[in-house]
């Protein structure tokens, strides 16, 4: 219990209850008087105050810029008796063309920047009203609004602003009170007055309708804002959720790219976002930037981060979307006072409360006008009266010594009001001319139009609505701009690949570890029995044993000689050029001490269930669906089981109708059904695919395709192509057919794949020289013939073949 001294004594008080009630009051104190915004004006008691400061000032557009300090000093001794470092932030805010919308205040000095530098003192600084801070006073003296004491009441101020366009949506707000916060998105004004001008002429318009018109948050710093969900939530229910991304371009230099960001998500500050780059830079969490410039000026905003050669633009560029605030969340939280009490409201409720409050203002000023203008038509009647009966007049001036007796007088000769008397002694005989006469005939009756014109408004909802229609479209003319933020297709939760171009690389693997991803067209197309260029700067024992070609968003499994497979996008394949080393494989794949990869298969995006049949050298092979690799863990996972000295050698995406076809080094060939195998887990063994003698291996394992021809290629650059319709269909488990002539001067087959004219196969040795040819200037001969030269190779032999489809 807590005792309080009042007039009748001391009275107990309950703590509780009056610490309770204490900070309610305190609470809608702050919720009311400070924090959030009218729905009416869209203004805060301070910025509220501060125009109207403004204009009792006289410091209008068409007059000179005046000290800030003299403002604020002003507002604070009249209308805000607050802090004045409060006021003056509030000044700032509305001068800040990166902060608002629409400025509502001129300001000439440092007014801050999107830096967060701060702005200078307010001693330093001047300010006045924007043309466009007239349009939210605008009528003001006309009775449009309520006025109410002020803190001392010695003086009064509006309870709100006429407010002639829609500044809540325009503008937006932000602010925290207490138990609560608003955070309004800013919109264009275009857009918003067509919205208004759409509700006033149908109030039953449905959301989707009004989007067409509003299509979303328009933000002063522009950038992106990706997909409309969030926007259709908030003007739904009030609160929703938009991602907002800044506006980079991928620039290419001499041998390099950067990325350039000339627009800043909303609020966002630039200074820090350089800042968390050069952090992020130096905890090694981003790769590939060598250098972060920021080149704003006068003219715009610039920041440019200079990339590595080796790098990728794409993938950086989302690095830094997912790591700094190059991309936001902007949480749309629509709380205004209606009525002085917080709610939150849709996109048709606001501009609902707007168009009653318009209807308020213009009722009010038409019935202001309306006084006004009969007021003036009863003196002008008055004086009509007097100059048709001037003598006379005259002659009753003259014959009375008091104002009060004359008035009386007319009163009675004439039938004249107090007031059309009093009018008639304050004429001057100049009104007696004849062209003065003629002024007032036309002043009565333009008054009278006036008037007729004013009735109309105030009896016909139509025509009120009319002609707030018409004074809004007024200030969309004259105000109005374009769009600044685009709004784009969602990207859902953004992915590195989404950012990265599809195109043709070529990924080669050494013998000693190294891989990289190369442009497809490194490597040109040469005349068979060329000896090709070279691939990569190696060491003198390192060799190529993996080449394929593949798309840069495919994924890369990864088979090892331990039967785990690991998986990787093509992209995040480091890229390097034809002579580079390339990266370690150990770098990118959490392989165990001492194991190799024995196979890469490049994946296109399939479905779950579709198969993969997986051959070992051995000639085993299993059937498995793709929906057992989708969930591959960065440390790997049991691809198949292997018998003890076997080894994986690929793999094939296919399904049952298609033929399979087994090529063995010594020149056997087996082709056969891939439905005639049942399906197994991801950890079985298989079963014999190809029954192979003592000394022989599987080296390639293809997908058989009618109307093509399979190319073989032996260790020493010999090869042919030959029928597809040569290779019938055999029984699995069998020893097969010859498919091609093992000699001294060939070698052993290598590789096998499946060509059609207009392809190309890259052959590499293992001296690193690559060449290029196309599939028609390979011969075609019979199963069992030798082939010819394709590659002229001295003291090296062939390692890898990949083959390029072409467009056909």
């Amino acid at each position: 219990m807590a005792k309080f001294a009042n007039e009748s004594g001391i009275q107990d008080v309950v703590l509780e209850k009056a610490m309770k009630k204490a900070y309610l009051e305190y609470s809608m104190s702050v919720i009311v008087a400070r924090a959030l915004p009218d729905v009416r004006d869209g203004l805060k008691p301070v910025h509220r105050r501060i125009l109207y400061g403004m204009q009792q000032q006289g410091l209008t557009p068409d007059k000179p810029h005046r000290k800030s300090a003299r403002l604020v000093g002003d507002v604070m001794g009249k209308y805000h008796p607050h802090g004045d470092s409060s006021i003056y932030d509030a000044v700032v805010r509305l001068a800040q063309d990166f902060n608002i919308r629409y400025p509502l205040a001129d300001g000439q000095g440092n007014f801050g920047s999107m830096d967060g530098d701060s702005p200078a003192a307010m001693r330093y600084t001047e300010v006045r009203m924007s043309k466009l801070a007239m349009e939210m006073l605008r009528d003001i003296n006309k009775d449009t609004v309520d006025f109410v004491p002020n803190f001392d009441e010695e003086l009064t101020e509006p309870s709100v602003l006429p407010s002639r366009f829609p500044n809540l949506l325009v503008n937006g707000s932000a602010g925290i009170a207490v138990g609560m916060a608003t955070n309004m998105a800013p919109h264009n004004m275009n857009e918003v007055i067509d919205g208004v001008i759409a509700y006033m002429e149908d109030e039953t318009i449905s959301l989707e309708k009004m989007m067409t018109h509003i299509k979303g948050p328009d933000f002063p710093t522009g950038a992106f804002i990706m997909g409309k969900e969030g926007i259709k939530e908030a003007y739904k229910t009030g609160r929703g959720k938009v991602k907002v991304r800044a506006r980079a371009e991928i620039e290419p230099l001499k041998s390099k790219y950067q990325i350039v960001v000339t627009e800043f998500p909303y609020q966002v500050n630039k200074a820090r976002v350089i800042e968390k780059i050069a952090e992020l830079v130096k905890d090694k969490k981003i790769d590939g930037i060598s250098d972060i410039r920021d080149e704003s000026n006068r003219r715009g905003v610039r920041m440019v981060v200079e990339l590595k050669r080796d790098a990728n633009p794409h993938v950086v560029l989302n690095r830094l979307y997912k790591e700094t605030q190059l991309q936001i969340t902007f949480g749309i939280i629509n709380l205004a006072l209606v009525d002085g009490v917080p709610k939150e409201l849709t996109l048709l409720e606001l501009i609902h409360y707007y168009v009653m409050h318009q209807r308020d203002v213009v009722t009010r000023r038409s019935t202001f006008d309306l006084n006004k203008a009969k007021a003036r038509v009863h003196i002008i009647e008055g004086l009509k009266l007097a100059i048709d009966h001037i003598d006379e007049i005259i002659e009753i001036v003259k014959s009375y010594r008091t104002d009060e007796e004359i008035k009386a007088k007319f009163t009675e000769r004439f039938g004249l009001t107090d007031i059309q008397g009093q009018a008639i002694l304050d004429m001057r005989i100049k009104r007696l001319s004849g062209l003065q006469v003629e002024k007032l005939e036309e002043e009565y009756r333009e008054l009278l139009a006036l008037i007729e014109k004013l009735e109309l408004i105030l009896s016909d909802p139509k025509v009120l609505d009319k002609t707030i229609q018409e004074e809004l479209l007024e200030i969309k003319e004259k105000y109005g701009d374009l769009r600044r933020t685009v709004i784009t297709k969602s990207d859902g939760e953004m992915e590195d690949a989404d950012l990265i171009e599809d195109e043709e690389v070529v990924v080669t693997l050494t013998n000693s570890g190294y891989i990289k991803r190369m442009p497809e067209g490194t490597y040109k197309p040469q005349h068979r029995g060329g000896q090709g260029i070279s691939a990569l700067n190696k060491k003198a024992d390192d060799f190529v044993t993996s080449l394929f070609i593949t798309s840069t968003l495919d994924t890369i499994l990864f088979f090892t000689d331990c039967g785990q497979v690991y998986k990787k996008q093509a992209y995040e394949i480091p890229a390097a050029g034809r002579n580079a080393k390339g990266t370690a494989i150990v770098n990118l794949l959490q392989l165990e001490e001492g194991e190799r990869i024995q196979s890469i298969i490049p994946i296109d995006q399939v479905a779950d269930d579709d198969n993969l049949f997986l051959v070992t050298r051995r000639g085993y092979i299993k059937k498995t669906k793709m929906g057992e690799y989708k969930n591959i863990r960065k440390n790997g996972l049991i691809a198949m089981g292997l018998r003890e000295g076997d080894t994986m050698i690929g793999g094939i995406q296919c399904g049952d109708d298609d033929d399979l076809i087994f090529v063995t080094k010594k020149g056997m060939s087996l082709r056969f059904k891939g439905g005639e195998l049942r399906e197994q887990g991801r950890t079985a063994m298989g079963v014999i695919g190809i029954r192979l003698d003592e000394d022989d291996e599987v080296v390639s394992f293809v997908k058989a395709e009618e109307g093509k021809t399979l190319a073989v290629i032996s260790e020493y650059g010999y090869g042919k192509r030959t029928a597809m319709e040569e290779y019938k269909v055999q029984n699995r488990g069998g020893k097969g057919l010859i498919t091609y002539r093992i000699k001294e001067k060939t070698g052993q087959l290598v590789s096998a794949k499946v060509l059609n004219d207009g392809d190309e196969i890259m052959m590499i040795s293992e001296d690193g020289a690559i060449i290029r040819l196309k599939a028609e200037s390979i011969s075609i001969l019979g199963r069992a013939t030798s082939g010819v030269k394709l590659m002229n190779i001295k003291d090296s032999h062939i390692v890898a073949v990949a083959e390029y489809v072409g467009e056909e």
